[in-house]
């Protein structure tokens, strides 16, 4: 299988290690290794003191298991796979799709969650926003008109990368209802579940309600751990899971050891990780809004519900391509411009989950001011 460039990850790796600031990272500012172990119980401190770097099982240690499915309701330690995002996501789509199954997929989105499907020659159809005012929401009476008996997995992403969209509970069950109609696989990428700004705002993981459900979660977004490489997937599907795990033969074999600890004692201990950054989130977002409000001729942006991101649009004539082409050579400041998510050339991606956000946003008004 050929498959194109990630646009997004090549455009970070032009910039995100070599420029001054970052405005657009979807993950929060990353814990140290002293923060997590100072969270962990003395069980915890003697699985990480004990370490041994042997290969582990594949589907996940019998310990790591049990802290994943406290995170569920109706999930069991069968139900759930541990491994990296990325390779559950490359792993899926290689078993359920061949050349020419139609499927669903949400966009804007990640460009992994479709591009693998399009390599393997897939037919997507892609379930669009619908514009509110500056705001964006996905309406669900749209995903119907797209599913059909011929539609073989349905993929999306709620908390929503980069809109920062999550659908109410009355819409997460329509959302169910569809896929049912027809016993559709969903694939429900849920990077940032938690994330939410209200808790009203929380809804369920889909493999919690319905029985063909695939969610993925890990530790790179809610938890600031992006640098763990740690994730997994959970479903009732477990002849699916079974097949994920087969495959990953092919790819990790098994998770990394010391991984498996650290995971499980920020599963254990969610609240320690999750509820900073939301705080930081909801701080670094009303003083978006401030900003937003001195050049809204400039920017539009319209609140946002859950996440760690919004999708802001440019009030004027230059791509966002170019305009953040310049603002990266003059400022430092490494903005994602919409052109990464193949989805037009008028917003850029904000992310709220550092700390130096309000500083970054000082050097963006003197930008500019110019």
């Amino acid at each position: 299988m050929r498959i194109k460039p990630f646009t997004l990850e090549r455009y970070f790796a032009k910039y995100e290690f070599s420029t001054k600031y970052l405005i657009s990272s979807s993950d929060c500012d990353g814990y140290s290794l002293d923060y997590i172990l100072k969270q962990a119980n003395q069980e915890e401190l003697s699985l990480w003191n004990n370490l041994k770097f042997g290969y582990t099982d594949s589907s996940g240690s019998d310990f790591l298991r049990k802290a994943i499915i406290n995170q569920y309701n109706y999930i069991n330690e069968d139900e759930v796979k541990a491994m990296t995002p990325g390779e559950a996501n490359y792993a899926l789509m290689n078993i359920l799709l061949t050349k020419c199954d139609e499927i669903v997929c949400i966009s804007p989105a990640y460009q992994s969650l479709y591009q693998v499907a399009e390599s393997l020659g897939a037919k997507i159809k892609f379930w669009k926003p619908v514009k509110m005012g500056e705001g964006f929401y996905f309406d669900t009476d749209d995903l119907n008109n797209l599913v059909n008996e011929n539609t073989k997995l349905i993929i999306i992403n709620f908390p929503h990368n980069p809109t920062g969209f999550v659908p109410t509970i009355t819409e997460q069950q329509k959302i169910v209802e569809i896929a049912s109609k027809y016993n559709t696989i969903l694939f429900s990428d849920e990077m940032y579940h938690k994330i939410v700004h209200k808790p009203e705002y929380d809804i369920p993981s889909f493999c919690d309600i319905y029985e063909n459900a695939i969610s993925l979660w890990g530790m790179a977004k809610s938890f600031g751990l992006a640098g763990m490489r740690f994730g997994w997937i959970a479903s009732k599907r477990t002849d699916i899971l079974n097949d994920v795990v087969s495959f990953k033969d092919y790819l990790s074999i098994c998770n990394n050891a010391a991984g498996e600890v650290l995971t499980t004692i920020a599963l254990n201990h969610k609240d320690k990780f999750i509820d900073p950054n939301i705080e930081k989130i909801k701080k670094n977002k009303a003083i978006f809004v401030e900003f937003v409000n001195r050049h809204s001729d400039l920017l539009g942006f319209s609140d946002t519900k859950a996440g760690s991101t919004a999708f802001v649009r440019l009030n004027f004539d230059k791509n966002a391509f170019d305009y953040c082409e310049d603002l990266v050579k003059k400022t430092g400041i490494m903005m994602i411009p919409s052109e990464m998510f193949e989805y037009g050339n008028s917003h850029v991606r904000i992310g709220f989950g550092r700390e130096n956000f309000e500083e970054v946003l000082g050097v963006w008004e003197g930008y500019i001011y110019r």
